[in-house]
Protein backbone atom coordinates (compact mmCIF):
# COMPACT_ATOMS: atom_id res chain seq x y z
CA UNK A 1 0.00 0.00 0.00
CA UNK A 2 1.05 3.42 -0.80
CA UNK A 3 2.10 5.79 1.94
CA UNK A 4 1.39 9.04 0.39
CA UNK A 5 1.24 11.30 -2.69
CA UNK A 6 3.42 14.08 -3.52
CA UNK A 7 3.56 16.30 -6.66
CA UNK A 8 7.30 17.40 -7.49
CA UNK A 9 7.81 20.62 -9.51
CA UNK A 10 10.83 20.63 -11.52
CA UNK A 11 11.12 17.31 -11.62
CA UNK A 12 13.10 16.83 -14.56
CA UNK A 13 16.16 18.80 -12.28
CA UNK A 14 19.02 17.72 -10.21
CA UNK A 15 17.10 18.04 -7.06
CA UNK A 16 13.95 16.48 -8.48
CA UNK A 17 15.05 13.01 -9.62
CA UNK A 18 16.81 12.95 -6.33
CA UNK A 19 13.67 14.01 -4.75
CA UNK A 20 11.66 11.31 -6.47
CA UNK A 21 13.78 8.61 -5.94
CA UNK A 22 13.76 9.40 -2.90
CA UNK A 23 9.89 9.35 -2.11
CA UNK A 24 9.90 6.11 -4.45
CA UNK A 25 11.67 4.37 -2.30
CA UNK A 26 9.75 5.14 0.80
CA UNK A 27 6.27 4.24 -0.92
CA UNK A 28 4.87 7.47 -2.62
CA UNK A 29 3.45 7.97 -5.05
CA UNK A 30 4.89 10.27 -7.17
CA UNK A 31 3.58 13.03 -9.66
CA UNK A 32 5.76 14.97 -11.19
CA UNK A 33 4.95 18.55 -13.00
CA UNK A 34 5.97 18.87 -16.67
CA UNK A 35 5.84 21.83 -18.30
CA UNK A 36 6.10 21.26 -22.33
CA UNK A 37 9.42 22.65 -22.65
CA UNK A 38 10.54 20.15 -20.18
CA UNK A 39 9.28 16.88 -22.33
CA UNK A 40 12.60 16.06 -23.43
CA UNK A 41 14.82 16.44 -20.38
CA UNK A 42 14.05 13.56 -18.76
CA UNK A 43 17.61 12.11 -18.66
CA UNK A 44 18.17 12.58 -14.93
CA UNK A 45 15.20 10.49 -14.49
CA UNK A 46 16.54 7.89 -16.94
CA UNK A 47 19.97 7.95 -15.35
CA UNK A 48 18.32 7.02 -11.80
CA UNK A 49 16.33 4.01 -13.52
CA UNK A 50 12.98 6.05 -12.13
CA UNK A 51 11.25 7.78 -15.33
CA UNK A 52 8.79 4.82 -15.53
CA UNK A 53 7.74 5.02 -12.02
CA UNK A 54 6.72 8.53 -11.80
CA UNK A 55 3.15 9.92 -12.93
CA UNK A 56 3.68 13.47 -15.32
CA UNK A 57 1.22 15.70 -15.36
CA UNK A 58 1.36 18.49 -17.79
CA UNK A 59 1.13 22.15 -16.33
CA UNK A 60 3.51 24.94 -15.28
CA UNK A 61 4.17 27.22 -11.84
CA UNK A 62 3.47 30.51 -14.47
CA UNK A 63 0.20 28.93 -15.14
CA UNK A 64 -2.50 29.45 -12.17
CA UNK A 65 -5.36 27.78 -13.71
CA UNK A 66 -3.51 24.36 -14.52
CA UNK A 67 -1.81 24.48 -10.37
CA UNK A 68 -5.67 24.75 -9.30
CA UNK A 69 -6.61 21.92 -11.67
CA UNK A 70 -3.86 19.86 -11.04
CA UNK A 71 -4.14 19.64 -7.54
CA UNK A 72 -7.97 19.13 -7.37
CA UNK A 73 -7.33 16.05 -9.78
CA UNK A 74 -3.88 14.38 -7.55
CA UNK A 75 -4.97 15.84 -4.17
CA UNK A 76 -0.95 15.50 -2.53
CA UNK A 77 -0.31 15.38 0.76
CA UNK A 78 3.32 16.89 -0.05
CA UNK A 79 3.75 19.40 -2.17
CA UNK A 80 7.57 20.19 -3.37
CA UNK A 81 8.29 23.33 -5.56
CA UNK A 82 11.90 23.01 -6.73
CA UNK A 83 11.06 24.66 -10.13
CA UNK A 84 13.05 27.42 -11.21
CA UNK A 85 14.87 29.46 -13.69
CA UNK A 86 17.82 28.21 -11.66
CA UNK A 87 20.96 29.59 -13.48
CA UNK A 88 22.21 32.63 -11.71
CA UNK A 89 23.78 33.95 -14.47
CA UNK A 90 21.50 33.90 -16.83
CA UNK A 91 19.10 35.75 -14.56
CA UNK A 92 20.58 38.81 -15.43
CA UNK A 93 20.07 38.19 -18.83
CA UNK A 94 16.56 37.37 -18.66
CA UNK A 95 15.54 38.82 -15.53
CA UNK A 96 11.87 39.23 -16.45
CA UNK A 97 11.57 35.61 -16.93
CA UNK A 98 13.65 34.43 -13.91
CA UNK A 99 10.99 36.32 -11.61
CA UNK A 100 8.20 35.21 -13.18
CA UNK A 101 9.06 31.12 -12.68
CA UNK A 102 11.39 31.37 -9.72
CA UNK A 103 9.22 34.03 -7.68
CA UNK A 104 6.25 34.36 -9.00
CA UNK A 105 5.64 30.85 -9.54
CA UNK A 106 5.99 30.15 -6.06
CA UNK A 107 2.91 32.39 -5.49
CA UNK A 108 1.17 30.53 -8.21
CA UNK A 109 1.53 27.29 -5.94
CA UNK A 110 0.40 29.03 -2.69
CA UNK A 111 -2.46 30.45 -4.39
CA UNK A 112 -3.46 27.36 -6.24
CA UNK A 113 -3.49 24.97 -3.03
CA UNK A 114 -5.79 28.13 -1.17
CA UNK A 115 -7.99 28.12 -3.71
CA UNK A 116 -8.01 24.52 -4.43
CA UNK A 117 -8.61 23.91 -0.47
CA UNK A 118 -5.82 20.79 -0.43
CA UNK A 119 -4.93 19.45 2.44
CA UNK A 120 -1.30 18.90 1.83
CA UNK A 121 2.35 20.04 3.20
CA UNK A 122 4.50 22.33 1.30
CA UNK A 123 8.18 22.78 0.17
CA UNK A 124 9.68 26.04 -1.02
CA UNK A 125 13.35 25.57 -2.44
CA UNK A 126 14.83 28.91 -0.96
CA UNK A 127 18.57 29.38 -1.86
CA UNK A 128 22.03 30.71 -0.35
CA UNK A 129 21.63 33.23 -3.13
CA UNK A 130 19.33 34.88 -1.02
CA UNK A 131 22.61 35.77 1.19
CA UNK A 132 24.04 37.69 -1.46
CA UNK A 133 26.41 40.16 -0.16
CA UNK A 134 26.91 38.47 3.63
CA UNK A 135 26.19 40.07 6.62
CA UNK A 136 27.65 37.15 8.88
CA UNK A 137 30.38 35.66 8.24
CA UNK A 138 28.15 32.59 8.60
CA UNK A 139 24.78 32.31 7.52
CA UNK A 140 22.00 30.98 9.67
CA UNK A 141 18.22 31.23 9.30
CA UNK A 142 18.14 34.70 11.19
CA UNK A 143 20.93 36.20 8.89
CA UNK A 144 19.65 39.18 6.77
CA UNK A 145 19.01 38.73 2.94
CA UNK A 146 21.32 40.94 0.83
CA UNK A 147 20.73 39.00 -2.71
CA UNK A 148 23.14 40.36 -5.17
CA UNK A 149 21.26 38.41 -8.50
CA UNK A 150 18.05 38.77 -10.57
CA UNK A 151 17.80 35.32 -9.16
CA UNK A 152 19.01 35.75 -5.44
CA UNK A 153 15.66 38.47 -5.58
CA UNK A 154 13.24 36.37 -7.05
CA UNK A 155 14.14 33.47 -4.39
CA UNK A 156 13.97 35.90 -1.93
CA UNK A 157 10.27 36.68 -2.76
CA UNK A 158 9.32 33.16 -2.79
CA UNK A 159 10.81 32.45 0.42
CA UNK A 160 8.71 35.64 1.74
CA UNK A 161 5.66 34.39 0.37
CA UNK A 162 6.19 31.03 2.10
CA UNK A 163 6.23 33.02 5.13
CA UNK A 164 3.55 35.09 4.66
CA UNK A 165 0.95 31.81 3.34
CA UNK A 166 2.17 29.94 6.50
CA UNK A 167 1.45 33.08 8.75
CA UNK A 168 -1.94 34.07 6.71
CA UNK A 169 -3.49 31.26 5.99
CA UNK A 170 -1.87 28.53 8.61
CA UNK A 171 -0.39 26.40 5.85
CA UNK A 172 2.00 23.79 6.41
CA UNK A 173 4.64 25.51 4.61
CA UNK A 174 8.18 25.74 4.86
CA UNK A 175 11.44 26.40 3.22
CA UNK A 176 14.89 25.32 2.68
CA UNK A 177 17.69 27.59 2.34
CA UNK A 178 20.05 25.43 0.53
CA UNK A 179 23.39 26.11 0.28
CA UNK A 180 24.86 24.98 -3.29
CA UNK A 181 24.73 21.49 -3.60
CA UNK A 182 26.07 19.32 -6.33
CA UNK A 183 26.05 15.77 -7.92
CA UNK A 184 26.82 13.92 -11.45
CA UNK A 185 23.23 15.25 -12.43
CA UNK A 186 23.66 18.60 -12.29
CA UNK A 187 23.99 20.36 -15.27
CA UNK A 188 26.76 21.88 -17.41
CA UNK A 189 26.19 25.64 -16.84
CA UNK A 190 27.07 24.87 -12.90
CA UNK A 191 30.50 25.95 -12.55
CA UNK A 192 31.31 22.49 -10.55
CA UNK A 193 29.84 20.55 -13.17
CA UNK A 194 31.35 22.13 -15.62
CA UNK A 195 34.81 21.89 -14.47
CA UNK A 196 34.40 17.47 -14.22
CA UNK A 197 33.21 17.21 -17.45
CA UNK A 198 35.89 19.58 -18.90
CA UNK A 199 38.51 17.58 -17.05
CA UNK A 200 36.97 14.55 -18.10
CA UNK A 201 37.49 15.88 -21.51
CA UNK A 202 40.39 17.03 -21.02
CA UNK A 203 41.71 13.39 -20.10
CA UNK A 204 39.87 12.58 -23.48
CA UNK A 205 41.81 14.60 -25.71
CA UNK A 206 38.58 16.49 -26.52
CA UNK A 207 39.51 19.77 -24.99
CA UNK A 208 42.88 21.50 -24.34
CA UNK A 209 41.44 23.92 -22.00
CA UNK A 210 38.84 24.82 -19.00
CA UNK A 211 37.83 28.50 -19.06
CA UNK A 212 36.35 30.09 -15.68
CA UNK A 213 35.91 33.60 -13.82
CA UNK A 214 36.48 33.97 -10.46
CA UNK A 215 38.40 31.44 -9.27
CA UNK A 216 38.16 32.88 -5.32
CA UNK A 217 34.08 32.89 -4.85
CA UNK A 218 33.61 30.93 -2.01
CA UNK A 219 31.07 28.04 -2.17
CA UNK A 220 29.52 25.47 1.09
CA UNK A 221 29.19 22.86 -1.45
CA UNK A 222 27.30 19.66 -0.35
CA UNK A 223 25.82 16.27 -2.25
CA UNK A 224 22.15 17.16 -3.48
CA UNK A 225 21.20 13.09 -2.52
CA UNK A 226 22.10 14.62 1.05
CA UNK A 227 19.43 17.78 0.27
CA UNK A 228 16.56 16.07 -0.60
CA UNK A 229 15.93 13.75 2.68
CA UNK A 230 16.46 17.23 4.39
CA UNK A 231 13.57 18.57 2.39
CA UNK A 232 11.23 15.44 3.16
CA UNK A 233 11.66 15.50 6.97
CA UNK A 234 10.67 19.53 6.76
CA UNK A 235 7.71 18.11 5.71
CA UNK A 236 7.09 15.39 8.09
CA UNK A 237 7.44 17.41 10.94
CA UNK A 238 4.47 18.99 13.14
CA UNK A 239 5.23 22.26 12.60
CA UNK A 240 6.63 24.33 9.64
CA UNK A 241 9.41 26.32 9.81
CA UNK A 242 12.79 27.69 7.61
CA UNK A 243 15.85 25.56 7.88
CA UNK A 244 19.31 26.24 6.30
CA UNK A 245 20.70 23.15 4.60
CA UNK A 246 24.94 23.57 4.32
CA UNK A 247 27.83 21.48 5.42
CA UNK A 248 29.24 24.23 7.30
CA UNK A 249 32.36 24.40 5.13
CA UNK A 250 33.62 26.38 2.42
CA UNK A 251 36.02 26.00 -0.26
CA UNK A 252 37.03 28.32 -3.32
CA UNK A 253 36.46 27.42 -6.83
CA UNK A 254 40.34 27.43 -7.39
CA UNK A 255 40.31 24.03 -4.72
CA UNK A 256 37.49 22.45 -6.22
CA UNK A 257 39.13 22.69 -9.67
CA UNK A 258 42.41 21.38 -7.94
CA UNK A 259 40.60 18.22 -6.42
CA UNK A 260 38.96 17.47 -9.99
CA UNK A 261 42.12 18.24 -11.67
CA UNK A 262 44.34 16.19 -9.44
CA UNK A 263 42.03 12.97 -9.30
CA UNK A 264 42.75 12.45 -12.68
CA UNK A 265 47.00 13.33 -11.93
CA UNK A 266 46.61 16.47 -13.79
CA UNK A 267 47.86 20.07 -12.84
CA UNK A 268 44.82 22.68 -12.91
CA UNK A 269 47.27 25.54 -13.57
CA UNK A 270 48.33 24.05 -16.97
CA UNK A 271 44.83 23.73 -18.33
CA UNK A 272 42.54 26.45 -16.29
CA UNK A 273 42.03 29.94 -18.11
CA UNK A 274 40.93 32.78 -16.34
CA UNK A 275 38.36 34.76 -18.80
CA UNK A 276 36.57 37.61 -18.10
CA UNK A 277 33.39 36.65 -19.78
CA UNK A 278 32.52 34.64 -17.07
CA UNK A 279 32.82 37.13 -14.04
CA UNK A 280 28.82 38.56 -12.93
CA UNK A 281 27.73 41.83 -12.68
CA UNK A 282 27.51 41.36 -9.19
CA UNK A 283 29.35 38.68 -7.39
CA UNK A 284 28.66 36.55 -4.16
CA UNK A 285 32.04 36.43 -2.71
CA UNK A 286 31.53 33.63 0.09
CA UNK A 287 28.73 31.80 1.31
CA UNK A 288 29.01 28.98 4.07
CA UNK A 289 25.57 27.80 6.27
CA UNK A 290 25.21 27.03 9.40
CA UNK A 291 23.36 23.91 9.75
CA UNK A 292 22.52 23.20 12.86
CA UNK A 293 19.12 24.21 13.31
CA UNK A 294 18.45 21.61 10.82
CA UNK A 295 20.67 19.11 12.68
CA UNK A 296 18.83 19.54 16.08
CA UNK A 297 15.63 19.42 15.01
CA UNK A 298 15.51 17.51 11.82
CA UNK A 299 18.11 15.35 12.73
CA UNK A 300 19.48 16.05 10.06
CA UNK A 301 23.42 16.01 8.87
CA UNK A 302 25.23 16.27 5.44
CA UNK A 303 26.40 12.83 4.83
CA UNK A 304 29.27 12.94 1.26
CA UNK A 305 32.17 14.77 2.16
CA UNK A 306 33.39 17.21 -0.72
CA UNK A 307 36.62 15.17 -1.37
CA UNK A 308 33.85 12.19 -2.04
CA UNK A 309 31.71 14.59 -4.27
CA UNK A 310 34.69 15.41 -6.44
CA UNK A 311 35.26 12.11 -6.78
CA UNK A 312 31.63 11.29 -7.64
CA UNK A 313 31.27 13.60 -10.49
CA UNK A 314 34.42 12.85 -12.11
CA UNK A 315 33.22 9.29 -12.13
CA UNK A 316 30.09 9.53 -13.75
CA UNK A 317 31.75 12.18 -16.32
CA UNK A 318 34.08 9.68 -17.31
CA UNK A 319 31.82 7.20 -17.57
CA UNK A 320 29.82 8.71 -19.85
CA UNK A 321 32.57 9.73 -22.06
CA UNK A 322 33.74 6.10 -21.67
CA UNK A 323 29.98 5.18 -23.01
CA UNK A 324 29.83 7.75 -25.77
CA UNK A 325 26.92 9.83 -23.57
CA UNK A 326 26.74 13.70 -23.66
CA UNK A 327 24.29 14.86 -20.75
Amino acid sequence: MKESTALITGITGQDGAYLAQLLLQKGYTVYGLLPQRSTSHRWRLDELGITEEVAFVHGDVTDLTSLVKILKEVQPKEVYNLAAQSFVGISWQQPVHTCQVTGTGVLNILEAIRIAQVDCRFYQASSSEMYGRVQEPVQTERTPFYPRSPYGVAKCFGHWLTVNYRESYGLHASSGILFNHESPLRGLDFVTRKITHSVANIVNGEQDQLRLGNLESRRDWGFAGDYVEAMWRMLQQKEADDYVIATGRTVTVREFCKQAFDYVGLDYENYVVIDPQFYRPAEVDVLIGSPQKAKKKLGWTPQVKLEQLVAMMMEADLRRIREGKRS
